[in-house]
């Protein structure tokens, strides 16, 4: 019997490798040999106990993947053994409302593959047809294993609406939020960004970026100032902090447009009264459409992410406790990925 390795999360921040047997895939599903997977927020917040209720005894996380098809189904056509692909990591259930408005990707019944299934941090992963995407010639696996987390940035930019020339203000430099700041700047935004951790400040400032420490300088005068006393058009508040909150009212221009990124542990508060008294929108940006995975994918094939700076650390997967640890207390690590073959 042919097994595989695969890293299991056991809670308790422990990752254990295990050989396990190798499943052909089901008649609409497609194998692959998974070459990097990335590790993203929600990985680090289950390694500190978050969602425990989801995972079982014990599961297989990681959803930022790259690799090639090893198998397919009987059922699927239009995929081929040998290409190069990501997965888009979202399985709906295409019978409840969301689903049947056109909402797939917040299906009410949404299972995140990698969190509610078996995921990537594995040497093979069997996931379905309909999630997978099929890269361009001259993508590496190193650089495609960033799509998802674009991905994330294309939906709060499309979500946005940012236009040609508009003010963009981006609270929160971590890996989204600096990605969310591409995708504007590619999307034609003029792109400020907040944050408060110096190592984050100079990766920002090195992608191109004009930044702002808001621990330094006021950042409502600030961004007034640079925007002739308009304020930004667009908003993403992605640091998860209150002082974003706050800050994101303050910024935003007359009618702008505010996408909530982040998410919060606990409500927070803010000020409704700016959303009456200068006619202002707060959009909601959950995961990603088909359309924001294509489109990610679009970028890092025409080389718009510098994605030589945004990976600041590759592992193996036989270190991948090692790697979790050292992302947990390194404040300079940006995108972190585990090398599967």
């Amino acid at each position: 019997m042919t097994t595989m390795k695969a890293a299991f999360f056991t809670h308790n921040k422990t990752f254990r490798i295990e050989d396990v047997a190798v499943q052909p895939p089901g008649p609409d599903d497609v194998q692959i040999d998974v070459a990097y997977c990335g590790i993203c927020g929600t990985d680090m917040h289950i390694f500190h106990g978050a969602m425990a209720h989801r995972l079982g005894d014990r599961r297989v996380l990681g959803h930022e993947m790259s690799g090639h098809v090893s198998a397919v189904g009987d059922n699927v056509k239009n995929i081929a053994i040998g290409q190069a692909v990501v997965v888009r990591p979202l399985d709906h259930c295409g019978v409840c409302p969301a689903c049947v408005a056109g909402h797939t990707h917040i299906c009410h019944n949404l299972r995140f593959l990698g969190i509610d299934t078996d995921g990537g941090f594995a040497e093979k992963w069997t996931v379905p047809a309909h999630t997978v995407h099929i890269l361009p010639d001259g993508v590496t696996m190193e650089d495609a294993a960033l799509i998802e987390p674009l991905a994330v940035a294309c939906h709060d930019v499309s979500r946005g609406r940012v236009a040609e020339g508009e003010d963009v203000l981006v609270i929160g430099g971590g890996p989204i939020g600096v990605l969310v700041a591409m995708a504007a700047r590619a999307a034609g935004g003029v792109v400020v960004l907040s944050e408060v951790n110096e190592h984050r400040l100079a990766i920002a400032e090195k992608l191109g970026f004009e930044t702002i420490n808001p621990t330094k300088a006021d950042l409502k005068e600030t961004i007034l100032a640079k925007t002739g006393g308009k304020g930004a058009d667009v908003v993403f508040e992605v640091s998860g902090s209150q002082a974003g909150i706050d800050s994101m009212t303050q910024a935003a221009s007359v009618r702008g447009r505010i996408v909530m990124v982040a998410i919060h542990a606990t409500p927070p508060t803010i000020d409704m009264f700016q959303f009456f008294w200068r006619e202002l929108e707060l959009f909601g940006a959950r995961v990603y459409r088909p359309e924001a995975y294509e489109a990610a994918i679009k970028m890092i094939a025409a080389g718009q992410v510098d994605t030589e700076t945004m990976i600041t650390d590759v592992a193996g997967l036989d270190a991948i406790q090692s790697a979790f640890e050292a992302l947990e207390k390194s404040p300079t690590a940006m995108k972190s990925l585990i090398k599967i073959a």
